[in-house]
């Protein structure tokens, strides 16, 4: 989990930041709103992303209780993923950086 030091204050946006930060984590929870997926589903619909960066992400998620891993003691081994109800919470903050980036991107085509 996202910690601050003991003798180091942090602003809580920096720790919203902080767990939601890279290319990939916000992506990631946009794939899980719609429920539960599986690694390859999720590699899948994220265009670019490498087996590596994905698992690492979803293990930093994970970590940080965003995100729950089911593991089926099935042969070949089934993982599912969902997000937590935590990871839901950030539905809002997500959908109003969503937004406020499409706003922005008009603004600059109607200013070019």
């Amino acid at each position: 989990m996202v910690k601050a030091k003991p003798d180091q204050k942090t602003c809580p946006a920096e720790t919203t930041l902080q767990l939601i930060s890279g290319r990939w984590k916000a992506l990631i929870i946009k794939e899980l709103w719609s429920g539960i997926k599986r690694f390859n589903e999720l590699q899948r619909s994220l265009t670019g992303i490498t087996h590596k960066m994905l698992t690492q992400q979803l293990r930093e998620m994970e970590k940080d209780g965003l995100i729950h891993r089911e593991v089926y003691a099935e042969v070949p081994p089934k993982v599912e993923y969902s997000l937590t109800d935590l990871g839901k919470s950030l539905q809002p903050i997500l959908a109003a950086m969503h937004q406020w980036g499409a706003d922005y991107v008009k603004r600059e085509d109607e200013g070019s």
